[in-house]
C-alpha cells in the first residue's frame, strides 16, 4: 500500500509548502497531494482555502500579492520530481472548485491549465506520476477530454451504493476513487478492484486505521504523517 503525504508532510511542517513537500520527500513517502487554485493572474498556486488567514480571496490576488510561503504548482513539481532519480514518485493534485468558493470554476479552465503543466512536465515518461481529484467530477471530465493519458480520481465523502459509485467512475473513465476513510469499505475497494479502478483512501492518521486498510486491500492511504503510515507497514 502506498503512503502518500496529505499536503506533504503536514504534521512535521506547514501544510501545503515547499518545506512540508520537501519533508514528504526525506520521510520516504511514495507521494504528495496538494491543493491547486487559481489567481487573477491565472497562475495555479497550492492552497487548500479559497480565502487567506486575513480574508483576501485568491482569486482576487495576483500571485506576486501572495504570502511567500504559498508555492506555486511548477515548483511545487520540481521540489519532488527528480529526472535524475530511478523513483516512483506521485503528485496528487486535487482541484478544488465547489460552487459556494469565489473562484467556482464552472468553465474549468484550473482543469485546462493543470493538464497543460502535466503534459509539459513530461509526466508519466521519466519524471515521475500525476493523478488529478476533484469533488467535482466535470472538472476531472475536463481533464481527460484534453488528454485521456492523464489518470483521474473521483472525490467522495459518502459511499452510499460501492457498486453505483464504481459504475459512475468508469463510465466517465477515471482511473480512481478517493473515498474518505470512514465511508470505506472491504466491499468497495473489491468492487473497484473488480473493474481494474484503484482505491486511495484520506485523510488517515491513526495507525489502527492504516493497519486495517491495508488489511482489507487499500491501494494508498492519504495522511498527515507518512513517517507513522511508513511505521506500521513495515517499510
Amino acid at each position: 500500500m502506498r503512503v502518500i503525504a496529505h499536503r506533504g508532510a503536514s504534521q512535521a511542517e506547514r501544510e501545503n509548502t515547499l518545506e512540508a513537500f520537501r519533508a514528504a520527500v526525506a520521510l520516504n513517502a511514495d507521494g504528495v497531494e496538494l491543493d491547486v487554485r487559481r489567481t487573477a493572474n491565472d497562475v495555479l498556486v497550492v492552497h487548500h482555502d479559497a480565502h487567506l488567514a486575513d480574508g483576501r480571496a485568491i482569486i482576487d490576488l495576483h500571485d506576486n500579492e501572495l504570502p511567500d510561503w504559498v508555492p506555486t504548482l511548477a515548483e511545487v513539481m520540481d521540489v519532488c520530481l527528480d529526472p535524475a532519480s530511478e523513483r516512483e514518485f506521485v503528485i496528487n493534485i486535487e482541484i478544488k472548485s465547489a460552487p459556494n468558493d469565489p473562484d467556482y470554476d464552472a468553465e474549468h479552465q484550473v482543469s485546462a491549465a493543470v493538464a497543460g503543466l502535466v503534459m509539459g512536465w513530461g509526466i508519466g515518461e521519466h519524471r515521475g506520476e500525476v493523478i488529478v481529484s476533484s469533488f467535482d467530477i466535470e472538472a476531472l471530465n475536463r481533464i481527460r477530454a484534453i488528454d485521456p493519458g492523464i489518470p483521474t480520481a473521483y472525490l467522495t465523502f459518502e459511499v452510499l451504493a460501492p457498486e453505483l459509485l464504481v459504475n459512475r467512475v468508469v463510465a466517465a473513465g477515471h482511473s480512481a476513487i478517493h473515498p474518505y476513510f470512514a465511508s470505506t469499505s472491504k466491499a468497495l475497494i473489491d468492487a473497484a478492484h473488480a473493474v481494474g479502478v484503484e482505491v486511495n483512501v484520506w485523510t488517515v492518521n491513526e495507525p489502527d486505521q492504516i493497519a486495517q486498510l491495508a488489511a482489507i486491500g487499500a491501494d494508498a492511504v492519504i495522511t498527515d504523517v507518512p513517517d507513522v503510515a511508513r511505521e506500521v507497514l513495515g517499510n
